[in-house]
């Protein structure tokens, strides 16, 4: 089940000056950096609460020139990459997505940046938005 929006992604050519932007546009700093080696993308978080929740921002810098980000900026640009809603049970929802015809980018959750498992939905079967389903990564151990 679809719990809330749990993250915005933005796609960003330079993480520096990205992140003194939106610093000074939300009057806050990053709370986390994180590279994400698999994805060859390097992350930065922020973070808001607003009364009914929280809300965040992920900006996304490529770390390699042949990463899903560094392809997404040669065709499109910076600006936002995709949508990204948590779940209670990712497994249970990509199996429920995907025989409701939702092509899957990956069939079996894989870690992600923030302490999340996730999954991606193809944007061809969104209406050209690429969605991301996340769901709390259990502590080691548990």
């Amino acid at each position: 089940m679809f719990t809330n929006v749990e993250h915005i992604g933005i796609a960003v050519r330079d993480l520096t000056a990205s992140n003194a932007l939106f610093a000074s546009l939300f009057n806050t700093q990053p709370y986390k950096s994180e590279e994400v080696t698999s994805e060859g993308v390097m992350t930065s978080f922020f973070r808001f609460n607003n009364g009914s929740g929280q809300t965040k921002i992920e900006l996304l810098v490529p770390t390699r020139p042949d990463s899903p980000i560094a392809t997404y900026l040669e065709k499109r640009g910076e600006g936002i990459h995709h949508l990204a809603f948590e779940v209670t049970d990712i497994v249970t929802e990509m199996a429920r997505l995907k025989a409701e015809g939702f092509v899957l980018l990956n069939e079996t959750p894989k870690p992600g940046a923030d302490n999340k498992l996730v999954c991606f939905l193809h944007p061809k079967t969104t209406n050209g938005v690429l969605i991301e389903l996340c769901q709390e990564r259990p502590l080691e151990g548990q």
